[in-house]
């Protein structure tokens, strides 16, 4: 009875998502407050029905009801209750429903919250998405209900891929949904100021919290998904450039240019049309995203395996989404300009935020490239070709080296006209203490021949270092009296200090990938028990091997001590799992993290002889990946404290209303 609930209130959803997508849209052209209102009961409504699916699948799981279809086809009466619940989402059908329910919690949140938002805007922006919730919703009950039964019930169900039966992707893909789809608030945002055909100070005030909110999640997620890859997949590293990895992060690039342009059009009302596009593109790309995951077009350890009749459905909402908006944005775009406004000189913060959205929008682009061209040769009969790191680290990485360069200059530079010299002036110290880290480095490592990795050192250390030097030209430090510059300090914005963690946390990830992938230590040998290996300054000898169990596994599990110096620092148990239900195998890694690198061990096949097969990593920094990652989404939620966003938008003035409502023409 309860899996028919579910159904029910995703049939109810959808009634009142094609609703909100219509008749406020209708009274925001005619001028109808009463039914302009009516949006916000809608969202709420649909955000009630789509969670009360979403807890009667959780239910089936929990119980786990195989006559559900999606429960017997992803879980396991076996599995810990944690792998239960985390099967809703890791599946094709029940992660949309996951979709459906972020994406109408954004919705919802902003009808609760946005009492300060024009009647007519709010109404247009819960439109454009209950339209987008209305093709999702339809996605999934026309080819993907989660709700299907079986007759008769199978005694038992199939289990969960053992890849996913991990605490990382437990929160991985709820943080990742939670980037991807907040990311469609700025969309719907971009489309009813399109429709309107007004873009000002108020709109980026309104609109950035949103923006910064899903960057963040998604920020988080892509972190986690990166570090379940390292743990998990047993290959020692932290990105592979897969299809599916460069989905998630095409939206984030794009999403980080938004975000910088968004402040211009806050402060100096510039860039206007460009950010619209930018909202367009953002979402865009998550949507894109969502198509190669569930379109049967990829093999990837991340990607759904269904069929392609589901990719096709997806391909319509995509090309109707992004096709539909960027006709409008063609159409209403030149209406948006205002002549003489925001004008500013290269050389000024301003032009430093359009480099920053210059590099990473290109950036974006040869991911796109490299990720979408060996699907495109394939359909048209070219042949199957791959497209892996070579290509993106000669392609992305030389635009990340200005992008880094500018990070520390740019939030120093005045609006309007900056002053190169005087910042260059200020810049002195952070540029002698940048290169002496990174010749420092270089000499430690004893690979004097490998200046990009010393060019990629110094690059992180000058991103922190810049945040530092803003920060203490700020409150005047050694300028003023410590009482004085204390006192500065704590009157500073949140949405500074949120800026600079965000820019320092960037050269933390930079120190992390440059050390980890330019100084890796990698050992394969034969070990039997008692025997050891030498790893970087590491001794490892293998105690012995042997079986374990789990609750829905067996597993061979070996015991390797691990002394430094002579002295015993760490036991490691890495394993490899067999689960009988699902059929597969897995690698379980083992890994000794100290603050500035990770000794990461792999137990490997057996031999003939008695021995086994160790793979061991010495990974210098790596673990500065995943802490650079944490603190930018730290510093996204001190942004996010800011007084501004909690308070809102000063209200928009009665004389700069469009002059024609309906037709919006600015």
């Amino acid at each position: 009875m309860i899996p028919e609930l579910g159904h029910y209130a995703l049939v109810l959803a959808l009634l009142v998502a094609a609703y909100q997508s219509l008749a406020p849209l209708v009274a925001a052209a005619r001028g109808h407050a009463a039914v302009m209102e009516t949006a916000v009961p809608a969202a709420q409504s649909q955000f009630i029905l789509v969670a009360t699916a979403f807890a009667a699948l959780t239910y089936a799981y929990v119980t786990s009801d195989f006559s559900v279809a999606n429960v017997a086809q992803n879980s396991h009466s076996a599995k810990p209750l944690l792998y239960k619940i985390t099967g809703v989402w890791g599946n094709h059908e029940g992660s949309l429903l996951l979709w459906a329910l972020i994406l109408t919690l954004f919705g919802a949140a902003v009808a609760t919250f946005g009492a300060n938002l024009p009647p007519a805007l709010k109404a247009r922006v819960l439109a454009v998405q209950g339209m987008i919730g209305a093709g999702f919703l339809a996605f999934m009950l026309f080819t993907s209900n989660p709700f299907l039964r079986l007759d008769p019930a199978p005694p038992d169900g199939r289990g969960l891929n053992p890849l996913l039966q991990d605490p990382g992707l437990a929160f991985h893909p709820p943080f990742l949904y939670l980037g991807y789809v907040g990311f469609s608030m700025a969309f719907s945002f971009a489309v009813a100021a399109l429709i309107e055909g007004r873009v000002d100070a108020a709109w980026a005030r309104w609109v950035r919290p949103w923006t910064l909110a899903a960057w963040g999640f998604l920020t988080v997620g892509i972190g986690l998904g990166s570090w379940w890859a390292y743990y998990e997949l047993g290959w020692g590293g932290f990105w592979f450039w897969d299809p599916v990895e460069n989905a998630s992060f095409m939206p984030w690039l794009v999403g980080t240019a938004l975000l910088h342009s968004a402040v211009v059009v806050e402060k100096r009302d510039a860039l206007k049309s460009w950010t619209i596009l930018l909202a367009i593109l953002t979402f865009g790309l998550s949507l894109i995203g969502t198509f190669l995951v569930r379109s049967g077009v990829l093999t990837s350890v991340h990607a759904f395996a269904v069929d392609p009749e589901r990719g096709i459905f997806i391909l319509g909402l995509l090309l109707l989404a992004i096709g539909g908006s960027l006709v409008l944005y063609a159409w209403r775009a030149p209406a948006l300009r205002a002549a003489g406004a925001g004008l500013f000189k290269p050389v000024s913060r301003e032009g430093a935020m359009v480099l920053n959205n210059l590099l990473l929008s290109v950036a974006a682009a040869t991911v796109f490239l490299g990720t979408l061209y060996p699907l495109f040769l394939d359909m048209i009969g070219g042949g199957k070709i791959s497209v892996g790191a070579p290509y993106f680290n000669s392609t992305f990485v030389p635009l990340m080296v200005p992008l880094l360069a500018a990070v520390a200059v740019g939030p120093m530079l005045a609006w309007k006209r900056g002053d190169l010299e005087g910042v260059a002036a200020r810049m002195r110290i952070a540029f002698l203490v940048t290169v002496a880290v990174a010749l420092l480095a270089v000499g430690l490592a004893g690979d004097w021949t490998n200046a990009l990795a010393g060019l990629g050192i110094g690059l992180g250390v000058w991103a922190i270092a810049g945040a530092l030097v803003e920060w203490a030209g700020r409150i005047q430090l050694f300028r003023a009296p410590l009482a004085d510059s204390l006192r500065r300090a704590a009157g500073l914005p949140r949405s500074f200090y949120g800026m600079s963690i965000a820019h320092a946390a960037l050269g933390v990830v930079v120190l992390g990938i440059t050390a980890s992938s330019a100084w890796q230590t990698e050992v394969i040998k034969v070990v039997r028990a008692g025997e050891s290996i030498q790893v970087a300054s590491y001794t490892l000898r293998l105690s012995d091997v042997r079986e374990a169990r789990g609750p829905n596994y067996v597993s061979q599990l070996a015991r390797i001590d691990v002394a430094r110096g002579g002295q015993p620092v760490a036991v490691l148990e890495p394993e490899k799992r067999r689960y009988p239900v699902e059929g597969n195998n897995t690698t379980e890694a083992a890994i000794y993290t100290t603050w500035f690198a990770d000794l990461y061990v792999v137990l490997g096949d057996p031999d003939e002889k008695g021995g086994w097969v160790i793979r061991a990593y010495h990974n210098p920094l790596v673990p500065w990946i995943w802490g650079g990652a944490v603190l930018m989404f730290v510093g996204g939620l001190v942004s996010l404290s800011d007084r501004r966003h909690r308070v809102g938008a000063p209200r928009r003035s009665a004389a700069a209303e469009p002059a024609t409502a309906p037709s919006g023409t600015a």
